[in-house]
């Protein structure tokens, strides 16, 4: 092979690997909780801005809380349902997180790899969101230790609409710099009873995915416009890129609550 041929097939393969919108969504209907009980979650993989296609969801390989640095294994409350999409019915799970002292509790998926057979690869988003009771902060700025995640520099759980949002993408517990991270919203809310999508409050916009690239240290900024969850997947920053054979998109996912000011 020439040189003019090799190169753009070297340039290629260090590409990210496009994911086109796949997130994995563990949601609730506040991030704040403001009451001891068993907050009702819904863990959906989705394309919740198109609100498109639910990709069929296999059992977490690990799901579990982190709490005043306490770890909390949650798999056995992981339920199996089928979530009701605008385009779809996929299969997903339903759950609850056991929350009783005032504080931070970090939820943590870690799924099995997902084929996606239009790009012939497998993906697994390594996904954190973030809830409180009583306002006390405890653990939102903590790495977890996974293979890759994003690490909140803004308290994640009340993000001010109209304000920015910053992370810090970490790969093996290091800055990874020069990663996409791209960027979704929840335009239609789980509707929980029914466990169904609802009425898209917002379209997609205009020219695709929205994306923003970390610095040299791992950061990235992002301009949240508008109340809702959002969500920050970094495509392909884990250190593991193969499975049974097959290229792997090891995504750190991070979600994220915004309000409006009234």
């Amino acid at each position: 092979m020439t040189l003019k041929f090799l190169l753009p097939a070297v340039l290629a393969a260090c590409l990210p690997i496009s994911a086109k919108a796949h997130f994995l969504l563990p949601y609730a209907a506040e991030t704040q909780i403001a009451k001891p009980g068993d907050v009702p979650l819904a863990l959906v993989f989705w394309h919740p801005f198109e609100n498109g296609h639910v990709m069929d969801m296999a059992a977490p390989q690990a799901f579990y809380m982190i709490h005043n640095g306490e770890k909390v294994d949650l798999s056995d409350r992981l339920v199996a349902a089928a979530f009701k999409g605008a385009a779809n019915i996929g299969a997903a799970y339903r759950a609850s997180l056991p929350v009783k002292r005032s504080g931070d509790y970090v939820l943590v998926t870690e799924p099995v790899p997902y084929y996606e057979e239009s790009e012939d690869i497998y993906i697994q988003q390594l996904t954190k969101v973030v809830f409180n009771r009583n306002e006390l902060p405890t653990d939102w700025m903590t790495p977890v230790g996974l293979a890759t995640e994003i690490v909140p520099l803004v308290k994640p759980y009340n993000v001010i609409a109209g304000s920015s949002f910053t992370g810090q993408l970490l790969s093996e517990g290091k800055p990874a710099a020069g990663v996409e991270i791209e960027i979704e919203y929840v335009a239609a809310v789980p509707d929980m009873e029914a466990f169904s999508t609802t009425e898209p409050t917002v379209g997609t916009l205009p020219g695709g995915s929205v994306v923003v690239i970390s610095d040299a240290n791992g950061y990235f900024t992002f301009g949240v416009p508008k109340a809702g969850w959002w969500g920050f997947a970094a495509l392909g920053s884990g250190p593991v890129t193969e499975h049974e054979g097959k290229r792997l998109s090891q995504d750190a996912v991070l979600w994220i609550r915004a309000y409006g000011m009234e």
